[in-house]
């Protein structure tokens, strides 16, 4: 299964100008044209503006203002995947006691 990284970008428009490309710009004036195949979509977790999600390794050619702090995995056919994550548990050491008698339940 092949996977991509994205990441959210904020963008002030994202406007069709062919069957294959986006023109973008961003909130600091800078635009630039991405393909239709980057995009994976609207992120709606977004409230204040829009948001897309866009693949990071085009993302550094292109002059379009972004920041790496919200990423997500899709896979090829367009599907954000599940973002697991592993704990591992350590139990605390605990000190051996010597006698392991229980007061209340001993017989007087």
């Amino acid at each position: 299964m092949k996977k991509t990284l994205c990441i959210s970008v904020k963008v002030e428009s994202l406007i069709p100008i062919s069957d294959k490309a986006y023109k973008v710009r961003s909130f600091d004036g800078s635009e630039d044209i991405l393909p239709k195949s980057c995009v994976f979509g609207q992120d709606y977790e977004v409230q204040k503006s829009e948001a897309y999600w866009v693949a990071s390794w085009i993302l550094g050619k292109k002059n379009i203002l972004y920041s790496n702090k919200k990423q997500r995995w899709f896979d090829e056919s367009g599907k954000m995947l599940p973002t697991v994550t592993y704990e591992r548990h350590t139990p605390t050491k605990e000190k051996p006691v010597n006698d392991n008698t229980i007061s209340d339940l001993k017989r007087c």
